[in-house]
């Protein structure tokens, strides 16, 4: 277990971009507008989730946020080189997308949380779930046991906007599997990061206390924004 911890930390820690040295007069400046990480600390003492545990969880989404804008710098140096065609530049745009979706999705994960409250009978998105699964309770259902597929990842309830339609998907790393031009509504973080210190192999536990900490407020916008934007 200490080695896969170990091993999950190393994968968000900031990463040695290596560069032949610039001359003096075509030295860049990083990117204006660089990606800031989130506070947030409001959830410390949140049910179900120790302190510990997420202060661990903050370290590595901010490594993503780190990462990303080490990339974003990285690639002005190599644009400006003329260097733009080259291994090292395409190689570090296919990393690209797991440093910037590590970013975003930890943000909608944490974003969704410190909740207490049901989600509303009322609200488009509770109506949407009855339709598209039956009941509130299907839906809930197939999430958790989208969830529990063996495996790291993490679980999404998508909205397709071409057709209204809603999708617990499984996102096996950050950068693949997604939902092209998908809504991300509900965003569940199944990583081991996420809950092996606290819960060991006792995913369901973990699933179970994350339902617990929903912040439906969220979900419910991020789904009346998508709706509205059509």
């Amino acid at each position: 277990m200490k080695t896969t911890l170990i091993l999950l930390l190393m994968s968000a820690m900031p990463f040695s971009l290596s560069a032949q040295e610039m001359p003096q007069t075509q030295k860049m400046k990083p990117v204006s507008a660089e990606y800031l990480v989130k506070d947030y600390s409001y959830l410390y003492g949140m049910p179900g989730f120790s302190d510990e545990l997420l202060k661990m969880h903050f370290q590595l989404y901010q490594g993503y946020v780190k990462n990303t804008n080490l990339l974003l710098n990285r690639f002005k140096e190599l644009e400006l080189q003329d260097r733009d065609q080259t291994y090292d530049y395409g190689a570090l745009k296919r990393r690209f997308g797991w440093e910037w979706d590590g970013m975003r999705l930890h943000e909608f994960y944490f974003d969704n949380l410190g909740g207490s409250e049901a989600l509303d009978k009322s609200s488009t998105l509770f109506q949407r779930i009855v339709k598209d699964f039956g009941s509130y309770e299907a839906w809930k259902k197939n999430f958790m046991a989208t969830g529990l597929i063996r495996g790291i990842g993490w679980v999404i309830l998508y909205r397709d906007p071409q057709t209204g339609r809603l999708f617990n998907t499984w996102i096996n790393e950050h950068d693949v599997g997604h939902l092209a031009g998908g809504s991300p509504l509900l965003v569940m973080d199944v990583f081991e990061h996420a809950y092996i210190t606290q819960y060991g192999l006792e995913k369901g536990k973990y699933i179970q206390a994350f339902f617990d900490n929903v912040d439906w407020s969220k979900p419910v916008k991020r789904y009346n924004d998508a709706v509205g934007s059509e």
